[in-house]
């Protein structure tokens, strides 16, 4: 999100809700359809509507999806995707600043800077190419011209603060009764959220389509520096962070969801607000957005709104580029063995099937079959053997491409090899035999209760539409249901036996590092899967070591207000999040209070 982007994307679905529907009664033989009444239109311009009008609301959650993300950059320019989900918070050319002729002129004058600064920093990677210097970014390194152009940008950027009004986008909406203004990067589409009161829907449409229309890259290069501090926290810093996103680099050969979401550090450190207009011109254009509103509001009311203020904006001038290059074929095992300040763990990936797949629906019920408290994993892991503290799967079918992975943390005297044979005898037993009627129609219980729980947030309904049409298709949330419901045994076996084979799996050793101690896991969350404990631990670990009082105040704000919205299996998420937040501006008050730094 805006504060914490997730290093991993979990289907909204299966990640939300997948696990909660176990031990129910059996389904129906006519399971009744659970499908979302979704009003479409388009403007003239290309930009698409999707409207589910819920009139016993009173208010109106608004979001829209830019089909961009990772997928879409190149080497040079990785991090872009998420950078701009920062910068389209700083506001317009108007809202954010006191003096916007002069805000303009200091752009200008900061990027003639830059254009010294980066000839300079080229020389740079020449003298380290050749052996000059260890690091082309080292200030000790940095010749005296270059320090000169930094002092001299420097005191640009402290001319643009002193004309800036901090936040403004955001205190215009919460003044109006708005809450929940956030945004999520991922590798395939970037998605702005919020709720506003149903009387005023028309200023979100003012303030979204201003964005959009007048966009400034106000405070560009100090926001990039953000963005690499923001980098720190969530890969450098973290015990198995900078691993993961080598094993991520080595799972995919060609494609280019092998880089994360937030970049590269030397990339993060070149980004010219000329890469940053050129993205904004190609995927930021209307015709490469959906906007979605779900709650108390008139269609046609709303279609009149849209036509006055998204419809201002032009249609873009070139094709949104799609993305062309495929995953090779993976032909041999890979491995990573690591020491890190973990607790030993082990994971296995899988090369799979994309978004609407005919597999990623076989491949669902595969995760249903691992997962959950009676699930095969827990059950053969956790409490027959005891070899495992955790241990769970995630079905991943993204836009372009897809995969299925497996985690597990040790337990005990245990080793992650102790953990990768239970583990391969779980996904030979998939190949090998027929998963029983009463074992798959547990699974379909969960599926046909999920399908209609997804439809009581608004909040949820939102994002689903958002995530679905950014991965390809909005309808996919009227229709998972029906093909996953389809799937058999036979289709079991199938798909186990064409993806899960040696050749076709990464496998990643995680081994205590000598000296090093286990993190502790508060209580509340020692019960979750391992990938999602390990993203709200990433999210903890950066509130811990935050010295931002205002940032930490306003999440404390933005989980209040999305408190009601998430299910109950998620409140004791919010709880330890939450109580970890008052702790640590409790800690930096009494720092404050000492005359502390």
């Amino acid at each position: 999100m805006r504060d914490a982007a997730r290093r991993r994307t979990r289907r909204l679905a299966g990640a939300l809700l997948l696990a909660a529907g176990f031990g129910l009664a059996p389904v129906p033989a006519e399971t009744p359809r659970a499908e979302v009444p979704v009003q479409e239109f388009t403007l003239d311009n290309g930009m698409k509507f999707l409207l589910v009008p819920r009139p016993e609301q009173a208010t109106v959650m608004g979001g829209w999806v830019a089909k961009v993300g990772s997928a879409n950059e190149r080497p040079g320019i990785t991090g872009v995707a998420h950078f701009f989900e920062h910068m389209m918070f700083k506001g317009s050319r108007v809202i954010g600043t006191t003096n916007a002729a002069r805000d303009a002129q200091i752009i200008a004058e900061q990027e003639a800077l830059q254009e010294q600064i980066r000839a300079l920093y080229a020389v740079q990677r020449q003298r380290y190419r050749r052996g000059e210097i260890d690091d082309p970014f080292d200030p000790a390194a940095r010749p005296r011209e270059l320090v000169d152009l930094e002092s001299r940008f420097q005191t640009l950027v402290e001319e643009q603060r002193q004309l800036m009004v901090k936040d403004e986008f955001d205190r215009i909406y919460t003044e109006a009764g708005a809450s929940g203004l956030n945004a999520t990067t991922n590798w395939d589409s970037t998605i702005y959220f919020i709720t506003v009161p149903a009387n005023k829907l028309e200023l979100w449409f003012w303030m979204e389509s201003e964005r959009l229309l007048q966009p400034v890259f106000r405070e560009f290069y100090a926001e990039r520096d953000v963005v690499q501090e923001e980098r720190r926290l969530r890969v450098d810093s973290t015990p198995t962070g900078p691993f993961d996103e080598q094993l991520n680099a080595m799972f995919w050969t060609s494609h280019p969801y092998k880089w994360d979401t937030i970049g590269w550090m030397s990339d993060l450190r070149m980004l010219s607000l000329a890469d940053a207009e050129d993205f904004f011109s190609t995927f930021y254009a209307p015709n490469n957005l959906t906007a979605a509103l779900v709650g108390n509001f008139d269609p046609a009311q709303v279609r009149q709104l849209a036509e006055r203020y998204f419809g201002r904006i032009p249609r873009g001038k070139k094709p949104v580029p799609d993305v062309v290059t495929l995953e090779v074929p993976q032909l041999a095992e890979k491995r990573m063995n690591a020491e890190c300040d973990c607790q030993p763990q082990l994971a296995v990936q899988f090369h799979t099937a994309p978004f609407q797949h005919k597999d990623s629906y076989v491949l669902d019920i595969v995760e249903g079959l691992l997962n959950g408290e009676t699930g095969r994993l827990r059950k053969r892991l956790v409490l027959d053997s005891q070899i495992a503290a955790a241990a769970s799967s995630s079905q991943q079918s993204w836009r372009y491409n897809g995969f299925f992975s497996l985690s597990a943390e040790t337990k005990g005297d245990a080793t992650p090899a102790d953990l990768e044979a239970a583990l391969w005898a779980e996904i030979e037993r998939l190949r090998d035999e027929p998963v029983p009627a009463e074992e798959l129609a547990k699974v379909n219980n969960q599926i046909a209760a999920t399908s209609f729980r997804n439809l009581e947030s608004p909040f949820f309904l939102l994002l689903q539409l958002l995530f679905y049409e950014g991965w390809g298709d909005w309808s996919y949330l009227n229709t998972w249901s029906e093909q996953t419901l389809a799937v058999t045994a036979e289709d079991v076996q199938r798909v186990a036996r064409k993806y899960f084979t040696p050749e076709n799996r990464t496998v990643a050793t995680y081994l205590r590092k000598a000296g090093s101690a286990a993190e502790p896991v508060p209580a509340e969350l020692a019960d979750l899967p391992g990938p999602l404990q390990q993203q709200v631990m990433g999210q903890i670990r950066q509130i811990r070591q935050s010295t931002d009082a205002e940032r930490l105040e306003q999440m404390l704000g933005q989980l209040a207000a999305q408190r009601s919205q998430l299910p109950p299996e998620f409140q004791q998420i919010v709880d330890v999040v939450e109580r970890e937040v008052r702790e640590r501006l409790e800690t930096l008050a009494r720092a404050a209070e000492e005359g502390q730094p």
